[in-house]
């Protein structure tokens, strides 16, 4: 849904799944008209194959000047306008009015419909009629009165001022806030605490790390962060149990995919380290796991960047480079999961007394809880902004 650069994709209110306009596929294969064809009074809605040459719409879209929405998205759109204006397809154009006709029963559905005709009021009638009486007298007219035609709308148009809106369609709200803000930051907190175990078993000596069952101390933190994180990943669903489709079933165009995989992967490797510290086997193991391990905890803190970029309609998100996402993710990951937990080992007995802080661990605790806490909000709320950007 959040990918949709048209923000066609709704739920199901009696599937709990993403659904969207399917072409009337049911009535296709039985060579009928989609059932938005037949209905249309004006005949304005045209279907068929385009890569037929003879085929109506084939013909229509090769002999007429047409516009597709959202080129840029990279969605190759298929639904041609033809003549159609920018301010009919670009969402940005006009603005915003936090209002709606026919999509809201306040403003003139059912047993509102009164209020319509006030709505109704509030449109620039004349002019639209002047100008439409001219459009059409402009394509039956020799070319010499089109052009005068033409130049009394540019006039028209350019007096009306900024074109406004009929209505809006109604906003989705806010589809993905606490659980998915949690789920970063807690992935975040545990790569962090994963390199953070890496660099203290490089900096300090393999025979204190070994005493002190170092590797299934920070190992087991690690993997209770990765399973909070997978409950609020499936907890964000509608239906739960639709979270073995992406594992099951993958589709490796989609980092929602690759983003499992990757969490799948890294909590692997934690349990080997855990496995390989109380098995007793030679510490020096730990190096070539970690040397697979890094690269997944730092894909684990970073990956939602990517994902979050699919989401081609929301220009908040798609608008940011690979580089940002990174160095975004990679900051995260040091915040939530690395520095703290480095200062306080580093004061809970490193060889160097050089190195020593003297800070009380509760310090350290309320610094933590603190960073996390409005880590959070920082995040839920670039969330929040995001996705309040109306698509239509």
């Amino acid at each position: 849904m959040q990918a949709c650069p048209y923000d066609a994709l709704y739920i199901d209110p009696n599937k709990g799944t993403a659904a969207k306009c399917n072409y009337c596929a049911h009535r296709v294969e039985n060579s009928y008209e989609p059932a938005c064809v037949i209905v249309c009074p004006t005949e304005s809605i045209v279907s068929g194959d385009l890569n037929d040459p003879s085929s109506k719409i084939a013909m229509m879209v090769a002999s007429h000047e047409t516009t597709v929405r959202k080129p840029e998205s990279g969605a190759k759109p298929n639904v041609f306008y033809i003549e159609a204006s920018e301010e009919m397809l670009d969402p940005s154009a006009t603005e915003f009015t936090g209002g709606g006709m026919w999509t809201e029963q306040e403003v003139g559905v059912g047993h509102f419909a009164k209020y319509a005709e006030s709505r109704a009021s509030e449109a620039d009638t004349p002019s639209m009629l002047v100008q439409l009486a001219l459009d059409k007298k402009a394509k039956k007219a020799n070319p010499r009165d089109q052009a005068i035609i033409r130049d009394v709308m540019a006039k028209l148009k350019e007096d009306a001022g900024k074109p406004t809106r009929s209505y809006d369609q109604p906003s989705k709200g806010i589809l993905w806030d606490s659980e998915v803000a949690g789920y970063i930051v807690t992935k975040g907190m545990a790569s962090g605490l994963y390199l953070f175990m890496i660099a203290g078993a490089l900096v300090f000596s393999d025979e204190f790390l070994v005493e002190s069952n170092f590797f299934t101390v920070v190992g087991s933190i690690v993997l209770v962060l990765m399973g909070l994180t997978g409950f609020l990943l499936v907890k964000d669903l509608d239906r739960p149990e639709r979270f073995l489709y992406v594992l099951l079933r993958p589709n490796f165009n989609s980092w929602l995919v690759k983003g499992a995989y990757i969490i799948a992967a890294f909590s692997v490797i934690v349990v080997l380290h855990i496995l390989l510290d109380l098995s007793g086997l030679d510490p020096n193991l730990h190096y070539p796991l970690a040397f697979i391990g890094a690269p997944l905890a730092w894909m684990t803190g970073t990956y939602t960047g990517w994902l979050l970029k699919q989401a081609k309609g929301r220009t908040e998100w798609a608008r940011r480079s690979s580089a940002r996402i990174a160095f975004t993710g990679t900051i995260e990951l040091l915040a939530f999961g690395f520095l703290i937990p480095t200062l306080a080992f580093i004061q809970s007995g490193t060889p160097d007394p050089v190195l020593v802080t003297r800070a009380p661990y509760m310090i350290y605790a309320i610094v933590w809880g603190i960073l996390i806490w409005f880590g959070f909000k920082h995040i839920r709320g670039d969330l929040r902004k995001a996705q309040m950007e109306p698509l239509l």
